[in-house]
């Protein structure tokens, strides 16, 4: 594995710990690796700001290694030294709108992002719950499907897991060639545009810096990260990732988000 070049990790559920923190034995393994060369770039569902602090955490950022995150499950690259986003692919506003009409019929409330800001019809326990993980601050929009025909990376539709799982099975039966349509948690439905999830963005990101394919290497927990574990030249599974994604996976870390799994498999497997 000492041919790899750069490393996507997932946050929750996979760098984070159940407090939603790194310990201080990740961030220093992190830290080292950067220093030895490693593009260590955090690759999560999150918008940006909401990224930012675990950015901070790492302290890697000013460092070339540490100059790029993926967000919003790989819809957008940001460069960290200029602000600016070097990637972006948007959900064709038609399909939102009829996902939007889709969930509203099952009671549920689906959101729309910008780096800052979640955006909902009306206010409900999922958003507010959605609030308090993501850091993010909520609006209201009257005018809901009219504010879908802007540009949007992804929509989330929260809610009960069984009603999601209906909703999925549904939208996939309409818009499984057109988008991408998954869940993060089974909590969380997520629609992406057609193949940019996050590991259409490690590969371009990749190729950008001069790297192949084989010297990409991807940590994850759950479908989100899918992409990213099929596509990565060395993909490796959380202890405590869903049994679908341990089974597309190359490798399994030998402890969990809560033992530091992805900091230990690093310091084994790449350090030197």
């Amino acid at each position: 594995m000492k041919n790899i070049k750069i490393v996507a990790i997932d946050l929750d559920d996979t760098l984070l710990r159940e407090d939603l923190s790194i310990s201080d034995y990740s961030v220093s393994i992190l830290q080292k690796a950067a220093a030895q060369g490693y593009y260590i770039t955090l690759a999560s569902g999150r918008t940006d700001n909401a990224i930012l602090p675990y950015v901070r955490r790492l302290d890697i950022a000013g460092r070339e290694q540490g100059r790029y995150i993926i967000s919003q499950n790989g819809a957008v690259i940001l460069d960290l030294h200029t602000r600016l986003p070097i990637y972006e692919r948007f959900v064709n506003p038609d399909v939102l709108i009829e996902v939007y009409r889709a969930a509203r019929k099952k009671g549920l409330f689906p959101e729309v992002y910008s780096e800052s800001t979640i955006y909902v019809a009306e206010m409900n326990p999922w958003t507010e719950r959605d609030m308090k993980l993501s850091g993010l601050k909520a609006e209201v929009i009257e005018d809901f499907e009219n504010f879908l025909i802007k540009t949007h990376p992804k929509m989330i539709v929260p809610g009960e897991p069984e009603v999601i799982k209906i909703l999925q099975d549904e939208l996939a039966h309409l818009h499984g060639k057109t988008c991408e349509i998954f869940t993060s948690k089974p909590y969380f439905l997520e629609i992406l545009p057609h193949e940019s999830g996050k590991g259409e963005a490690l590969l371009y990101l990749a190729k950008k810096l001069g790297f192949s394919r084989e010297e990409t290497m991807c940590f994850g927990d759950s479908w989100n990260d899918e992409s990213m574990i099929r596509l990565a030249g060395e993909s490796v599974a959380m202890k405590n990732a869903v049994d679908g994604i341990k089974k597309l996976a190359k490798h399994e870390t030998e402890f969990t988000h809560n033992e530091d799994g992805v900091a230990h498999f690093i310091e084994k497997h790449l350090l030197f």
